[in-house]
């Protein structure tokens, strides 16, 4: 072997050990235009089962922390990407989903990931193999799982109906039902409610139905000025942000926004669009958005993956390796999270950074980082300019086994701002690109 060969491959190797930091994507663009650098992972195969900011990112990434060796398939029943950071904005009229759709072309095209758009119908750990719906069977060295979440319709009856019928939407998944409920807001009487009914934490996006409700409120006050936005919050108190977002209602929106907490939701009569508590009085509204609670996707849930209260999933933090199965690795909002990780795609994209240096380190016989770390931003509009934010770093402690996030790192906007705003309006395209191109 050349000095050359031995230079890019302990280049390879240092990029790998390092890259398990959530802000690697920089030093990672040093790897564009390599030749194929051989070895025994350039027989392996991934397999990744979901194409949001988990998967994509984790199937881009072992591609290039691999020097293309490692084959990598993408299983994703959808297109195109929708983003659901940002989607809120479609709801106030502010973006169109355009804006928020990308190809997968730039993984297929740019990176060489294999996309199969299919869903997978079961897997088999023992054998190493996962079937799809078409009939295929694929067999992997290490699968990917990023599943998202599903909803726990059982918790509120009367809701799954509601929703089949269109009537009562959650949309807290980017897509036609995004379209769904904004033509519901526009078809609303001026002087009509919209009521948010918003789950107990830990639900995907702590601060994304505060968002929700904003986004809502600031479409009516250029609309449909006598309107008001109901949030019905099945938590003692604003998830995320609460200051600043109780701050944004009174100044934006006074009298037009109503918060309430401690409203669990437990019924909801589709009939009359009324929503039902525990204990307090029923509310009818003429926009009713139910967030039920959530749970890992099904597909974690039938494998036996989602072994924390049948709910979400138990992973090594070191490689993202489920707890119930070898050679399989979860990412993203379906894992059971560490003290002060939220669900938000930020996380995932994050996590998928290190399942991918850790993913190509096992297969390539190197050394996984012991001591990796993640970052998170998440940004919220309060109006159709004016944004908030909360940013953390995370890192491995190895005696407890888990993450804990750096005390002062990161922190919380001191005021919304236009400024803000056109950074938001950055990161989502970087984030984007980060993952798909």
């Amino acid at each position: 072997m050349n000095h050359r060969s031995m230079d890019r491959r302990q280049l390879l190797n240092a990029l790998i050990k390092g890259a398990a930091f959530g802000g690697a994507a920089g030093s990672l663009g040093l790897l564009s235009g390599c030749a194929t650098s051989g070895g025994s992972a350039s027989k392996a195969q991934v397999v990744v089962v979901g194409g949001g900011y988990g998967g994509a990112t984790v199937a881009k990434y072992i591609r290039l922390l691999s020097d293309h060796g490692i084959d990598v398939m993408m299983i994703e029943p959808n297109r195109s990407f929708v983003s659901c950071p940002v989607s809120n904005l479609v709801l106030s009229g502010d973006r169109s989903m355009a804006d928020i759709t990308n190809p997968y072309t730039g993984l297929s095209g740019k990176h060489g990931v294999r996309i199969v758009h299919d869903r997978v119908a079961a897997v088999d750990a023992d054998k190493r193999q996962v079937r799809l719906d078409g009939g295929s069977t694929i067999g992997y060295d290490k699968l990917v799982l990023s599943p998202g979440i599903d909803m726990m319709w059982d918790n509120i009856p009367g809701l799954q109906a509601a929703h089949g019928a269109g009537q009562i939407l959650h949309a807290w998944k980017a897509g036609p039902e995004t379209v769904a409920l904004r033509q519901q807001l526009e078809a609303m009487r001026d002087g009509g409610v919209y009521a948010i009914a918003i789950p107990e934490a830990p639900y995907r996006c702590p601060p994304g139905p505060y968002e929700r409700a904003s986004m809502v409120a600031a479409y009516f006050k250029r609309h449909k000025p006598k309107s008001k936005v109901l949030i019905l919050d099945g938590n003692p108190d604003v998830t995320s942000k609460g200051p600043l977002f109780k701050k944004a209602w009174a100044e934006l929106y006074p009298g037009m926004i109503e918060y309430r907490p401690q409203h669990k939701a437990v019924a909801v009569d589709g009939k009359t669009n009324t929503v039902k508590f525990e204990v307090q009085d029923d509310v009818k509204a003429d926009v009713l958005n139910v967030l039920p609670v959530m749970r890992a996707g099904q597909l974690a849930v039938q494998t036996g993956l989602a072994n924390a209260n049948n709910r979400w999933c138990h992973v090594n933090f070191l490689n993202f390796e489920s707890t119930a199965a070898k050679h399989i690795h979860v990412l993203g909002d379906a894992i059971q999270v560490a003290a002060g990780m939220p669900k938000s795609a930020h996380m995932a994209n994050s996590h998928a950074k290190v399942a991918a240096a850790a993913i190509v380190a096992e297969l390539q016989g190197i050394e996984i980082n012991p001591h990796p770390m993640l970052t998170n931003v998440c940004m919220s509009y309060v109006d159709d300019a004016h944004v908030i934010h909360v940013a953390s770093v995370h890192e491995y402690v190895p005696t407890q086994k888990t993450f804990r996030t750096i005390g002062g790192s990161g922190g919380v906007s001191d005021v919304r701002s236009d400024l803000e705003g056109r950074y938001a309006h950055a990161w989502a395209r970087n984030i984007w690109a980060d993952t798909l191109m």
